[in-house]
């Protein structure tokens, strides 16, 4: 018989999506499951929107973060198997039964996860752009480094063997903390590009780069405690790092051939972009299978030429905030 499923859903302020959510998540085609929101001590209407679906309303009196939020619904699952998602997810309706099948024939010890559609929930281009970019770096490998909490399952006597979710450190990456303490514990990260959830994500030009600059400054600080900078870590990717790195060098050699006319900078700042073209010419090609000749355009430029720059500066305020965050943890 397949596995009692629990869906469990952490949700802070989420009342926009979560109508969405929870009609996508009821509409499983899976047969034997159920739906625990968490709801983070909402100020929202979020509470009257969970309790219009039949699902089990976990309330948190104190915000205390997504993680621990996960945690408090894993303690009241009755599930056999946790599946993990975020309110403003739409899982697709053979998600469940994809997960459990790839659970089943993984073996014990594996964790299965998924990823966003290649389409969004919204419809804007930065939506767009962010789902595709997500999509494919996170499918892009054979075997994993993270599994993202969009999409996690994972058998319940292994989520409580492990210790659950982090609750201490960051306000973010708790899925890439836990998926790396997963596979020390000797777990093995199965990535199942089949198992999907639409992403609403709403993003303007303005939350875009808000966006990039937090999640990088958060990656940044999670990296040098980790002693990972520079890995090749799913959306963290190498060819980001790199396209980062091009666009600062690229920059200096501009304002250096403006400043002296000399040809041969302006040429060297040429050949930067067309090494950053080259090591993330993936990615590209994947703007223009979605989307065709004139999303793949707009999208390329805006990754080559501005979005490294709010990345670039989440970095910097990364490495500037984590000595803070290091002498806090230590009590100094």
């Amino acid at each position: 018989m397949p596995p009692f499923i629990s869906l469990i859903i952490p949700n802070r302020n989420g009342a926009d999506t979560l109508e969405r959510c929870l009609q996508a998540a009821l509409a499983s085609r899976y047969a034997h499951f159920e739906v625990i929101v968490v709801d983070d001590a909402s100020t929202d209407g979020s509470a009257k929107v969970i309790l219009r679906h039949p699902c089990l309303l976990v309330r948190l009196e104190r915000h205390g973060g997504a993680a621990r939020a996960r945690n408090a619904g894993a303690a009241q699952a009755r599930g056999e198997v946790f599946f993990f998602t975020d309110a403003d997810c739409l899982i697709e309706a053979d998600a469940l039964a994809r997960a459990a099948a790839t659970l089943a024939s993984a073996g014990a010890g594996a964790v299965v996860g998924g990823t966003y559609t290649r389409e969004p929930a919204d419809h804007r281009f930065f939506s767009r752009f962010q789902s595709l970019f997500i999509h494919y770096n996170e499918t892009r490998g054979a075997s994993p480094d993270y599994l993202a909490t969009h999409a996690l399952a994972i058998r319940a006597a292994d989520f409580h063997a492990s210790g659950g979710f982090r609750e201490d450190f960051l306000p973010i990456l708790e899925d890439v903390e836990f998926s790396h303490r997963l596979r020390r514990q000797g777990r093995r990260l199965i990535m199942n590009p089949a198992i999907l959830a639409r992403h609403v994500f709403n993003h303007s030009f303005a939350r875009s780069l808000s966006n990039a600059f937090r999640k990088s400054m958060y990656w940044t600080v999670y990296s040098l405690n980790q002693h990972d900078l520079l890995a090749d870590s799913g959306t963290a990717s190498r060819g980001l790092k790199v396209n980062v790195a091009a666009c600062a060098c690229g920059l200096l050699l501009f304002a250096l051939a403006l400043f002296t006319g000399e040809v041969t900078w302006a040429a060297a700042t040429i050949a930067v972009l067309g090494i950053s073209l080259y090591v993330n010419r993936g990615l590209l090609a994947e703007f223009h299978r979605a989307r065709g000749l004139t999303f793949a355009l707009a999208a390329g430029l805006y990754y080559l030429l501005v979005y490294p720059l709010p990345v670039g500066a989440g970095a910097a305020a990364g490495v500037l905030r984590y000595p803070r965050l290091i002498a806090r943890r230590e009590g100094r």
